[in-house]
């Protein structure tokens, strides 16, 4: 070998042995590890109420102004169940919006 090509060859063997050493105090030294805990699932110990109505003409109507005295008192809360795009068109002030069916 000609000393040109000992003289370019050395230079670029320590400059890729002090990026391996580098490179060696970047990496982790342990595996990260997930600790799971399971959950148990605890099912209804009553059955679900039945006797809801069997039409919509069945199902009771509330006053709009003893709806809006639950509310404003906080014993009640308005649930809108139209779609999402309705919902964002208007709605009650605090109202939530639910999906059904």
């Amino acid at each position: 070998m000609d000393k040109r090509k000992i003289l370019i060859s050395l230079p670029l063997l320590i400059l890729f042995t002090l990026a391996c050493n580098f490179m060696s105090q970047l990496a982790p030294t342990s595996i990260p590890t997930a600790i799971l805990e399971l959950t148990t699932i605890v099912e209804p110990t009553s059955s679900p109420r039945l006797d809801l109505p069997p039409d919509e003409a069945a199902v009771p109507r509330v006053p709009v102004e003893q709806a809006k005295a639950a509310l404003d008192s906080g014993a009640a809360v308005i649930v809108d169940v139209r779609s999402a795009q309705s919902y964002q068109q208007e709605h009650i002030a605090g109202a939530i919006s639910i999906r059904w069916r």
